[in-house]
């Protein structure tokens, strides 16, 4: 019962930030904290995949990228997750929770205005 509520949660939580369009100049500030990992202005891979045109692909599909992800992840992508602002705002507040057993080690961004600007960022094209 808790999960289903904390999946409720999420999804209402979602929601709303895929109504607030953000700030894609913010967002590359926040994004910042992904930069490590990820790369979101080309398609090079780093530890995890780039982000170039995540918003609309499914979800373990990056081609560059194949090998790494986990079952899990490329699981996710078979049942038909894709990558659209709900569930972007889903992954970006709790991994572990949108796609459990994922690789990411990253634990999510706690803030909603945050999370509405690094999508923001990650639709945008060009980037800032």
């Amino acid at each position: 019962m808790l999960r289903a509520v904390s999946k409720a949660s999420l999804l209402l939580l979602a929601t709303s930030i895929a109504a607030h369009a953000g700030d894609p100049v913010q967002g590359k500030h926040v994004f910042n904290r992904c930069i490590a990992c990820h790369e979101a202005a080309s398609d090079r891979d780093k530890v995890g995949p780039h982000l170039m045109g995540v918003v609309g692909r499914t979800a373990g599909t990056a081609e560059s990228f194949l090998g790494h992800y986990s079952e899990a992840m490329k699981g996710a992508g078979a049942a038909g997750l894709v990558w659209d602002e709900a569930n972007l705002a889903e992954y970006l507040k709790a991994p572990k929770l949108k796609v459990p057993g994922n690789k990411m080690a990253f634990g999510g961004l706690a803030n909603d205005d945050d999370i509405a600007n690094v999508i923001a960022y990650l639709k945008a094209d060009p980037k800032p």
